[in-house]
């Protein structure tokens, strides 16, 4: 198997990098993050895994049902200086076969159709309302999207505290 293969298909010590000492360090833990369109929840759910668990974490988005990014959830993000701007949806296919360490569902119905992953990675649901549900005028609309990613803040917060450093002791976060 070619170092890209195992890359795409999640062998992680294919993608040992240096730190800033020049010591090797462990890869980082790969995250999918799954929602129903992998337009809202999971677009701003990526974005702040990436922000708040830097480099220890690998993030990745996807749906079952993939549409486009909301301008509200880029609008809110940009509010608290996360700029997913650039970031697409994506379908879950675009996925298969990869290895993930942890896999998160942000929305019931994703919970409910989520794949099997190879490697056996961990579950862990977050049942958030979906902002871009709510009809009402803009306003209303963007305080539903800054409550959604207010409360998957939180909950990601919670999670790359509890996860296990990449490559290390064995852990679970208490949401799980």
């Amino acid at each position: 198997m070619m170092a890209s293969e195992r890359r795409l298909s999640g062998q992680r010590d294919s993608e040992r990098r240096k730190g800033n000492d020049g010591e090797e360090m462990n890869p980082p833990l790969r995250v999918l993050i799954l929602c129903t369109a992998n337009s809202a929840r999971s677009q701003m759910a990526e974005g702040l895994l990436r922000q708040d668990g830097g480099p220890a974490f690998a993030v990745f988005s996807a749906g079952h049902r993939p549409s486009s990014v909301r301008p509200e959830a880029v609008a809110v993000m940009r509010e608290i200086g996360v700029d997913i701007s650039a970031q697409r949806s994506k379908h879950v296919d675009e996925f298969a076969g990869q290895t993930f360490d942890y896999v998160i569902t942000v929305c019931d119905q994703a919970k409910e159709v989520c794949p099997v992953f190879p490697g056996a990675p961990r579950r862990i649901h977050y049942s958030i309302a979906d902002p871009a549900a709510v009809a009402a005028d803009a306003e209303q609309r963007l305080a539903a999207f800054r409550a959604a990613r207010d409360q998957l803040r939180a909950a990601l917060r919670q999670f790359a505290a509890a996860a296990p450093s990449p490559g290390g002791a064995d852990g679970s976060p208490a949401n799980t």
